[in-house]
């Protein structure tokens, strides 16, 4: 059975596949509604993030853990612990959209760069 490539994950895959991707451009407004609305159950129901008002204490505190884009990518697509997958209900955008808003407003863009586990820029547009 062949299954047939869409120019969305094309797309994904191309991004992913690029050296030096830059993050340069975090919606964080659109990564915040992600966080707060978007996603079911919202992120903010288990996880703190104070830049999103979160205060919850069941998952880790994302502003002490200050995860990287790829870190949260990977929870939120494939779960981890009692956390749930979220790639069947979110699309590959607002996946990467809430990746990089996390990662920018924790500091874990810059905790990647430092490490050079990433390509994150630390100039990200607010």
């Amino acid at each position: 059975m062949f299954i047939r490539p869409t120019p969305k994950s094309g797309a994904a895959i191309l991004f992913l596949l690029m050296p030096g991707a830059v993050f340069a451009d975090v919606d964080i407004e659109e990564g915040r509604t992600v966080f707060t609305e978007t996603a079911q159950p919202p992120c903010a129901v288990c996880h703190a993030l104070s830049d999103a008002g979160a205060e919850a204490e069941i998952g880790p505190n994302l502003d002490e853990f200050k995860p990287t884009v790829e870190q949260v990518r990977a929870a939120v697509t494939s779960g981890i612990g009692v956390m749930p997958a979220f790639a069947e209900t979110l699309t590959e955008e607002q996946i990467e959209t809430v990746s990089l808003y996390v990662a920018k407003v924790t500091g874990g863009l810059d905790t990647a760069e430092q490490s050079g586990e990433g390509t994150a820029t630390s100039d990200a547009q607010e």
